[in-house]
């Protein structure tokens, strides 16, 4: 069986996420397509590294990240960090032949993420963007009823995707704040998600109608660059300095094929963790999913007997997607793990096959459109077209 040597560039929560994965996708999806081995991991400082190679099961410790792309021994390029660096990375890596997959979003723009998308392509490696929430099985369920016309024609669909780690003004001031280092807030962290649902469930969009607002104008500044998101610790008493980037975003949207729909996201919600939803009507019935609750995908089907009309749940188990690598018992339990061991099998599956798994960065980069699209129309609130270059194509 192959094995492919992954070299890491990031050692928090992501390269945890993505680190698990590399350990646990043969143990899910056997035979697995090719061995993940955690071969080297980069941060900033060979203190950090080392940790993180401890932490993490990698063999090699670098504070270079320019050493993993100059290692002929490493096959894959994995980059965990924050998004102003993704475009350097990803693009040295291409141009040294490594297969490539980086966390989303994909880069802090579009113009940036068409520089990534065009250099993976001259160098015919394999490419994708970590858009795991797809990978939910009751989300693939979701798709499959779509395309065997069980709900008809999509009429609308309503996502949300809502909150509440930042909502305290005395949480620190990460990366994530910064437009220099995320590019935007709400919009490009988390919005993104439910860009990528709405263009995996129904279709591409073609215009926005946004509006966008920041409510914490300034954050305390935090001693470290650790970004421990919910999980930081509230600050007084330290000097601030200013947000500028959005805290929510709502906005209507305009697919290509007639249906319409609608998004909201922010990290400011109050009682809301992990609120990623989204419901979708159609001319012969509706499809509901919440992933507080993974395992459960709800469904209504016009065609059902009268008495029973009405949503009922389905929960995900052997019978579903990726359920043949995944629990023998339906609602045992899908987690955020599961999704990135599915996404580290699609990704090591389409290097072994030699071709593009889904999402790739060519979705990233239609996602990144979308969300600049979503951040003109709040500046001049107004509907915006989404403009996507004309050698992109479409996502998969």
């Amino acid at each position: 069986m192959e094995r492919l040597n992954v070299g890491m560039i990031g050692g928090g929560f992501m390269g945890k996420a993505h680190a698990l994965a590399y350990a646990a996708m043969p143990m899910f999806f056997w035979p697995a397509p090719a061995i993940p081995v955690r071969h080297t991991i980069a941060d900033v400082s060979e203190d950090l590294a080392l940790d993180a190679a401890q932490r993490l099961g990698f063999a090699n410790a670098v504070s270079d990240w320019r050493r993993i792309i100059d290692d002929p021994s490493i096959d894959i390029v994995d980059i965990v960090t924050p998004n102003n660096s993704h475009a350097e990375i990803a693009i040295a890596a291409a141009q040294a032949g490594k297969h490539v997959i980086c966390e989303k979003p994909l880069a802090r723009t579009a113009t940036e993420a068409l520089t990534m998308l065009r250099a993976v392509e001259a160098a015919g490696v394999t490419h994708m963007v970590a858009f795991n929430y797809r990978h939910t099985p009751a989300v693939a369920l979701a798709r499959k009823f779509i395309e065997e016309g069980r709900i008809g024609e999509i009429r609308n669909f309503r996502g949300t995707y809502l909150q509440d780690w930042s909502a305290d003004p005395d949480s620190p001031l990460s990366w994530r704040f910064q437009k220099k280092i995320a590019g935007s807030g709400a919009v490009g962290d988390i919005a993104t998600h439910v860009i990528d649902m709405a263009r995996y469930l129904v279709g591409e969009i073609a215009a926005v109608n946004a509006v966008t607002r920041t409510y914490v104008a300034e954050r305390p500044v935090p001693n470290t660059a650790t970004d421990r998101l919910g999980a930081a610790p509230r600050l007084e008493g330290v000097p601030k300095a200013a947000v500028d980037v959005d805290d929510e975003v709502m906005t209507l949207l305009r697919f290509e094929n007639g249906a319409v729909g609608s998004l909201e996201a922010t990290r400011n919600a109050y009682g809301r963790n992990n609120y990623l939803t989204f419901e979708i009507h159609g001319s012969t019935g509706s499809i509901l999913f919440n992933y507080e609750q993974r395992d459960a995908l709800q469904v209504m089907f016009a065609d059902d007997p009268a008495d029973c009309r009405g949503f009922r749940t389905i929960y995900t188990g052997p019978a579903h997607p990726h359920g043949e690598g995944l629990w023998p018992i339906p609602a045992l339990g899908i987690g955020y793990g599961e999704t990135k061991i599915i996404e580290c099998h699609l990704f090591m599956t389409a290097i072994v096959d030699g071709r593009q798994p889904s999402p790739n960065f060519r979705d990233g980069y239609i996602n990144a459109a979308v969300a600049d699209a979503i951040l003109t129309s709040g500046e001049t609130d107004g509907w915006v077209e989404c403009v996507v270059a004309a050698d992109a194509g479409h996502g998969g």
